[in-house]
């Protein structure tokens, strides 16, 4: 999924099932669960649940290379398998890897099988047979202490360490790409533009209203209406941008703006911590990826699968790269009304 030159809408569908004994997947691939996919010399270590400490379960990988970057680039997202974690923001990370061209493309060097016991030296297969075999016993039985014998095992002694838990891993699939202009042509014009009419007449509509309540006093309960309205109105215009494709499981576009299903919390995300600069909107994922996130067989532990109404991704602004695996930001906004999307 390459960054557009401009700040077009890339939209990804559900492509299939990845069998895992059919296809072989890479850090190329886009797709929706499994296990995820890194690029060579890239291996971060499990990420864990910011709430709980559990392991997170791999949701999507997106290859996303920017236009005129020589790095292949991924953001690989991850959820709590825990439905209490699931919903909230602290209960997902983003994680962002790159490698160059030349090192991806590098096969990894050929290491030499080890040698079986009886090539070690030339004389592995003598085993002293002859005049000097009866000296080696005597030393050996001359240099065993059982004293120096505990002390040693108890030098080698190791407590074990705990065994990791592994997270509960999602049915995989193939994620396709399509620009979001492909999916109307010209004969829809005329339903954009009647769209584009209802959108500025409910506008109008509200204004109107708005002002017929600030006549009417009210302060608490006049506040609440106008937040309620405007909330109507975000999820009423998240709904029409999706009926055109309403199986779409993300939306890209790197430096656009997020279609929100309710109104954003903050008016921008934090700063890159690695190189300080601003961040910007990237990808989210949609409510109809929901419905196919299922654990493989015996996965999830009895927990549901993760579910939000869109998770929001906003990576560095200038894509700074150190050689380690960043952490991005991302934002959830529940669902307002989850049976929309049920079934």
């Amino acid at each position: 999924m390459a960054s557009p030159a401009q700040e077009s809408t890339l939209v990804g569908l559900c492509d299939g099932d990845i069998d895992p004994r059919r296809h072989r997947c890479s850090f190329l691939t886009n797709k929706v669960g499994g296990q995820p996919d890194w690029p060579p010399h890239v291996s971060p270590p499990p990420p864990r649940c910011a709430r709980c400490g559990a392991p997170l379960t791999h949701v999507v990988q997106v290859y996303c290379p920017l236009g005129a970057s020589p790095y292949h680039r991924n953001l690989h997202l991850f959820a709590c398998p825990r439905g209490a974690c699931s919903g909230r923001a602290d209960g997902w990370k983003v994680l962002r890897s790159q490698s160059l061209e030349e090192a991806a493309s590098r096969p990894e060097p050929a290491q030499e099988a080890p040698r079986p016991a009886t090539d070690w030296c030339d004389c592995a297969d003598d085993w002293g047979e002859g005049e000097g075999e009866g000296e080696g016993e005597a030393a050996a039985h001359q240099t065993h202490d059982p004293q120096l014998e505990v002390s040693r095992l108890l030098q080698d002694l190791r407590l074990a360490p705990p065994p990791q838990l592994e997270a509960p891993v999602l049915r995989s699939y193939f994620v396709s790409v399509v620009e979001e202009s492909d999916l109307c042509g010209e004969e829809d014009a005329d339903l954009r533009h009647a769209q584009r009419l209802l959108r500025e007449y409910e506008r109008r509509e509200g204004a109107a209203a708005a002002a017929g309540e600030s006549q009417d006093g009210g302060g608490e309960e006049k506040y609440e209406k106008t937040r309620a309205r405007h909330g109507d109105a975000v999820f009423s215009g998240f709904m029409k941008k999706i009926s055109l494709c309403p199986q779409q499981v993300l939306r890209y576009c790197r430096g656009g703006q997020p279609l929100c299903v309710s109104s954003p919390r903050s008016a921008a995300p934090p700063a890159c911590p690695s190189c300080g600069g601003g961040r910007t909107f990237e990808l989210q994922l949609m409510p109809a990826l929901v419905a196919l996130l299922r654990w493989t067989e015996g996965g999830g532990g009895g927990e549901a699968e993760p579910e939000f109404g869109t998770v929001l991704v906003y990576t560095c602004r200038s894509s700074c790269w150190s050689g380690s695996v960043l952490e991005e930001f991302c934002s959830v906004q529940n669902d307002p009304d989850e049976q929309l999307f049920s079934g």
